[in-house]
């Protein structure tokens, strides 16, 4: 979920009375600042990628079913057709090759084996704060996709309007039509976040992708084992039944 977060400038100065340069220089407002000052006022973009479901042409047919509401919702297809209906998404499984694809890394898993299948598509989520207009979020995600995937990936995308942040939905192909498999790692989360925001400000819509750590909501790095380690010293050095709860030992029980 997308937060507008307020944060103190980097340095604090006081003119203490003294008058300024008057000659200043002053960021144009057609382009937002990109730091935290710019951050606490302008609204975030989000690109997430969703897991599992996604190893088989089944699995890929539901997700494109839910996307398109059960027909009641329009289908942009890589190809420029909008599908609505009930069968709007039952032949692009095939249309992508995705039976014969499942076929083919079940044959190189082989059977007995609980190596999992490969994913074959990718589930995107482009999502904006409330308030912003539905038809330019699509808008910013479909040049995202002809920039990024045309020609190479398949994929189709909705507009989800029924909650209050307007969201796309894209299932991208992970093999390419070259043969070429996609691995998304963060830099093609963060490529696509500031794609994202580019082709939103074209737009005329105001959106920041700040990196996370400058918004101020940067992970800890320490690995689960080293929690799991630390907490177990802890607990080592908790006090012993010979303690009382003031912190104070008491006396051994003399033995006769």
């Amino acid at each position: 979920m997308n937060r507008v977060i307020d944060e103190e400038p980097w340095l604090k100065i006081g003119s203490h009375a003294r008058r300024g340069p008057t000659d200043r220089f002053h960021l144009p407002h057609a382009e937002p600042p990109s730091g935290p000052r710019g951050a606490g006022r302008s609204p975030e973009v989000m690109v997430k990628v969703l897991s599992g479901g996604a190893a088989s042409a089944k699995a890929v047919q539901r997700h494109m079913e839910y996307i398109g509401r059960k027909g009641d919702v329009e289908l942009y297809t890589d190809d420029g057709d909008a599908l609505k209906g009930r069968d709007a998404a039952s032949g692009l499984p095939d249309n992508w090759n995705l039976d014969l694809e499942e076929a083919g890394s079940r044959r190189q898993i082989g059977r007995g084996t609980k190596a999992k299948p490969v994913r074959l598509a990718h589930k995107l989520v482009f999502s904006m704060p409330p308030g912003t207009n539905p038809e330019k979020v699509l808008g910013a995600v479909r040049a995202l996709c002809r920039e990024e995937f045309a020609l190479k990936h398949r994929y189709v995308m909705a507009l989800h309007t029924d909650s209050s942040h307007p969201h796309v939905h894209v299932v991208l192909k992970a093999k390419s039509e070259q043969g070429k498999r996609l691995n998304i790692q963060k830099a093609h989360l963060k490529a696509w976040r500031e794609q994202f925001a580019q082709h939103l400000r074209a737009q005329g819509v105001v959106a920041n992708a700040t990196p996370r750590a400058v918004r101020g909501q940067k992970r800890s790095s320490v690995p689960l084992p080293i929690v799991w380690i630390n907490r177990r010293a802890r607990a080592s050095e908790a006090p012993t039944r010979l303690e009382t709860r003031a912190g104070r030992k008491t006396h051994e029980p003399r033995t006769r």
